[in-house]
């Protein structure tokens, strides 16, 4: 399951998570993954669910009248958020990994800036917020003006979605046919590790 039709699954997935989530629209509720552990569709449901809560937690932090100590903590909430994120990208980075990695490349083969997971990760942000300018468009308690606005935002977004739907399938056809070199590099976020951060391992955390 590559190329078209992977990406096709990717958007399928993605557009069921943004709205299962917006059925309980809670940033607490747990995650009621339908797909089977260690499948991919299982960690593609999982990753936009990520996405859909974080999106609600920037939300949040960002009212003028929050309480400080609350701020502190969602911000420690965004940060674990964000390394769970990333966690899951590279798991997802590995299922390309094993399905391309023994593929011989073309004496011309190029590298890609980024890796198909991180690819899959704006394409799974772009649903979160094509649902939600969705809701933008859908008010009726704004001005003309800014209605337009929106629409006009919204069109942007769906044009985005057609071209990142058949950009990223371009580039699993080409690694799976050798014009690209399947190569992975792990983010190394080195500021939640109490290892390599500083502020940490020298205990002033």
């Amino acid at each position: 399951m590559v190329n078209m039709k992977f990406i096709e699954t990717c958007n399928a997935i993605f557009t069921q998570a943004v709205r299962d989530y917006h059925r309980i629209d809670s940033v607490d509720a747990s995650i009621l993954n339908p797909y089977q552990a260690g499948t991919i569709e299982h960690d593609l449901y999982q990753k936009n669910w990520i996405d859909t809560v974080q999106w609600h937690l920037e939300d949040i932090i960002r009212d003028p009248h929050i309480d400080p100590r609350e701020a502190l903590t969602l911000k420690r909430r965004i940060d674990k958020s964000n390394q769970d994120r990333t966690d899951l990208v590279e798991r997802i980075d590995s299922y390309f990994w094993k399905l391309f990695h023994d593929v011989q490349p073309q004496p011309n083969a190029r590298i890609n800036t980024e890796s198909p997971a991180w690819a899959i990760d704006r394409l799974s942000i772009l649903h979160v917020k094509l649902w939600h300018m969705q809701e933008q468009v859908d008010r009726t308690d704004v001005s003309a003006e800014q209605h337009e606005k929106c629409v006009a935002k919204m069109a942007v977004l769906k044009e985005q979605l057609g071209d990142m739907t058949t950009s990223i399938a371009q580039l699993l056809e080409d690694y799976q046919s050798g014009v690209r070199i399947m190569k992975v590099y792990r983010q190394m976020k080195m500021y939640n590790d109490p290892t390599l951060n500083p502020v940490l391992y020298k205990g002033k955390g």
